[in-house]
């Protein structure tokens, strides 16, 4: 029996990070923990690619442009939807998951979740603290395991 397992050594590996700029109180904070992430697991500041765009739906683009682009071994995607006066959280939170989800799995790159969906600005500021339990922080993880992982059992670079 093969046991296949990812690692968590960034070294060698390209990540992009797509965060939005809407809750920028909390996605600034989802991005320096992801960042950090990377950096202790070893990845070279050369090999990350940074996006910005304006809000989590338009997440899924910039992530499927990163992928297309074959530039990177993984994305992390952040951002943070707060439950308003309307379901739109809902509708939104839905279209964006739904979306990285078909990228990863069209495109075969893994795509790591850090998009928050909290009922309060509280909730997601206590989500993107600066410890490890940083959300960013964890997703950044996620990415280096499943890029090791997608390396092992496929043998690409």
């Amino acid at each position: 029996m093969r046991t296949f397992a990812g690692t968590l050594q960034a070294s060698g590996l390209r990540f992009g990070v797509v965060a939005a700029r809407f809750n920028s109180l909390v996605t600034d904070r989802l991005l320096d923990g992801a960042l950090r992430a990377l950096a202790e697991h070893g990845a070279a500041e050369s090999d990350i690619e940074v996006v910005r765009v304006p809000g989590s739906f338009e997440i899924p683009l910039a992530v499927r442009l990163l992928v297309s682009s074959g530039r990177v071994h993984a994305v992390i995607a952040l951002g943070a939807i707060v439950r308003g006066e309307t379901p739109h959280h809902e509708h939104l939170a839905n279209t964006v998951i739904r979306q990285l989800a078909a990228v990863m799995c069209q495109h075969e790159v893994p795509v790591a979740l850090g998009v928050l969906t909290t009922d309060t600005v509280e909730q997601a500021l206590a989500r993107a603290d600066h410890t490890s339990a940083n959300k960013g922080y964890e997703a950044a993880v996620t990415a280096i395991e499943m890029a090791t992982l997608r390396r092992a059992l496929i043998g690409l670079g």
